[in-house]
């Protein structure tokens, strides 16, 4: 039988091999997949943006495969009800009585596709299953699987016809990962797998190197990781200072400055350490907390990013010493 310590450290290994596998079948991206492992780890749920045709679905695919987790996909459009997603109470004649099927949202790790193309409505039944973790039939709550992850990608192009997340839902997030377009040479390293007779609709090739297993001692270590007071002063005085700047109209709740120390924490144990460093913590301060402040109008018609804000801020407030 293992040790903690021994169990932590399989599987700290496991989940470092997952950058290689997954990149079989997705060159470059080792960014984007170090913060799904961080939201595996923090039990958080991503948010994917990026311009159609960047393989922000087969990442989340070739991850699922690499971990041995169960997958489902979601294509969100504009007709689909909350039923579709959470499952529905069906009429079983032979019974004489109504059974409950359960949804997609029954996995591991759920793909929601274009999740800003959805009504309100369907938004909010997610949004049950992400805060709660269960689903409510008939009065009562059906426990989701653990471990349960949402990855929602969204197009920062084509507004036409979207239903814009609203900020309680965005606040939800553990991350919010932007999977950019590759450099020159990882395009064409793209191609030639393609003209190799690469298929990204075939992922036999992947192998699972970490299972759930190692999620759950990965996560009992991260809960062990140590934060110096000051450290934690510091994620405080980040979230304060974007509720101070003038060019921000909704700074970061207390919910965001948490999620930002946990995912610090996460990357620190992925990196070796059992301890936070301020340089965590600023790591993670992007992804973290980009999707959680709002601009003002006039910040952004003089060209504004959240990042950009972020960035000063994080240049501004004391780093602890």
């Amino acid at each position: 039988m293992s040790t903690p310590d021994t169990a932590a450290e399989g599987a700290l290994s496991a989940l470092a091999a997952l950058r290689a596998e997954v990149a079989k079948a997705v060159v470059g991206q080792d960014a984007v997949v170090t913060g799904l492992v961080i939201a595996l780890l923090c039990r958080g749920h991503v948010l994917l943006e990026g311009v159609p045709g960047v393989a922000k679905t087969l990442l989340v695919r070739a991850l699922s495969a690499a971990l041995s987790l169960d997958f489902k996909r979601v294509q969100f459009t504009p007709d689909l009800m909350p039923g579709d997603v959470t499952g529905s109470l069906v009429y079983d004649a032979r019974t004489a009585a109504f059974e409950f099927r359960q949804g997609p949202v029954f996995t591991n790790l759920l793909l929601a596709d274009e999740i800003n193309r959805t009504p309100p409505k369907t938004q909010a039944a997610l949004l049950e299953a992400m805060e709660e973790r269960q689903v409510s039939v008939d009065g009562q709550g059906l426990a989701l699987p653990d471990p349960f992850v949402v990855c929602a990608t969204q197009n920062p192009v084509e507004y036409e016809g979207t239903y814009q997340l609203p900020e309680a839902q965005l606040d939800r997030f553990l991350l919010k990962l932007t999977v950019p377009l590759p450099p020159r040479d990882q395009e064409i390293a793209v191609l030639e797998r393609h003209a190799r007779g690469f298929d990204p609709r075939d992922l036999s090739d992947i192998k699972p190197v970490a299972s759930a297993a190692d999620l759950a001692a990965g996560r009992a270590a991260v809960s062990q990781v140590h934060v110096a007071p000051e450290v934690l002063a510091y994620v405080v005085d980040l979230a304060r200072a974007t509720r101070q700047s003038p060019s921000l109209q909704l700074g970061v709740s207390p919910r965001g400055a948490t999620a930002l120390l946990s995912a610090a924490r996460a990357w620190a144990w992925l990196s070796g350490r059992a301890y936070v460093t301020p340089d965590d913590v600023k790591a993670l301060a992007r992804p973290t907390l980009r999707h959680r402040v709002q601009l003002r109008p006039e910040a952004e018609l003089e060209g504004a990013t959240a990042d950009g804000l972020l960035d000063g801020i994080l240049a501004s407030v004391p780093v602890p010493r």
